[in-house]
């Protein structure tokens, strides 16, 4: 096989993250194209462990790294269609703030939460991501897969069971494209919204520090924001990594900060808002990969 697209190895998947974390992976595939990418996976040995990820938000890469193949599809071609009268087609590797402005400029409205979703569209449909009361999936129509053979699927909501930032679906098959229906802008406010929402964003988030957005979900009719500062833990930090000052779901990468302290300082967060609320708060943020092996003999003990 003439592979297309750039195959590193051990490439650190720090550059990859939005926190700025994590080891390296044993191989990394940039596909130029859907066709390099199907070529590639049927190429891999079953039992090839086997990771897709997009601009690497929402993501906590341990600093061990992941065996196997992970595959990027943020250079993928962009895909980006007003396809119809409330239509969009959208593929995977684009930017969700972009898909937001395009919505906006066709006169659609609906995509305007999109903008606050630091990551892209086909981390937003695995997870259902949502922001100021949007959720991916309840604009969603239809989806395009690639299963690990290498294979196209199309599939409709009804083959995926959408919860509150949960998506189950198929096993082994990862998002290309979607199909978004969304309602006209008869009154013009779209454009105004997004700004008005990332306005509201710059004003209450941490932005500029490396970060992966909200890192846990909202419990049923409470905030995790506001269950975490009531627990005193806004400024708690273990290592360099710090439960932010301005907005406590968010924890930030003060400088050199590894995945085990930012999983660390996850889990005593989770720890400390269980024992003082009794409220078990569930991570938003995917934690992939092997812890690093002990460096010295006091490390082992």
């Amino acid at each position: 096989m003439s592979l297309r697209g750039e195959l590193r190895l051990n490439e650190s998947l720090a550059r990859h993250t939005s926190w700025r974390v994590g080891g390296p992976a044993d191989r990394f595939y940039v596909p130029e194209d859907v066709a390099a990418l199907s070529e590639f996976l049927a190429s891999l040995a079953a039992d090839e462990p086997l990771t897709f990820i997009g601009l690497g938000s929402n993501l906590l890469v341990r600093d061990g790294g992941v065996r196997g193949s992970v595959v990027s599809l943020a250079r993928l071609p962009e895909e980006l269609q007003h396809s119809g009268d409330l239509n969009l087609t959208v593929s995977a590797g684009v930017a969700c703030a972009k898909v937001a402005r395009f919505a906006a400029d066709a006169g659609l409205t609906g995509a305007e939460f999109l903008a606050g979703i630091p990551g892209t569209m086909g981390g937003a449909l695995a997870m259902n991501a949502g922001a100021w009361g949007g959720e991916t999936w309840a604009i969603v129509d239809w989806v395009e897969t690639l299963d690990r053979h290498g294979r196209v699927q199309r599939r409709g909501r009804d083959d995926f069971r959408i919860g509150y930032r949960s998506v189950r679906g198929p096993r082994d098959e990862w998002f290309l494209r979607a199909g978004l229906v969304l309602a006209p802008d008869r009154q013009g406010q779209a454009r105004a919204r997004i700004r008005e929402l990332l306005a509201q964003r710059a004003a209450s988030q941490p932005m500029g520090q490396p970060s992966c957005g909200s890192v846990f979900r909202n419990p049923p009719g409470d905030h995790a924001a506001r269950l975490i500062e009531a627990c005193g833990l806004k400024g708690f930090s273990v290592g360099r990594a710090r439960v932010s000052d301005k907005h406590a779901n968010f924890i930030i990468n003060t400088g050199a900060a590894t995945a085990a302290d930012i999983e660390a300082l996850i889990e005593h967060v989770q720890e400390a808002v269980r024992l003082q609320t009794g409220v078990e708060l569930i991570a938003e943020v995917r934690i992939i990969g092997e812890a690093a092996a002990p460096t010295s003999e006091e490390d082992r003990l």
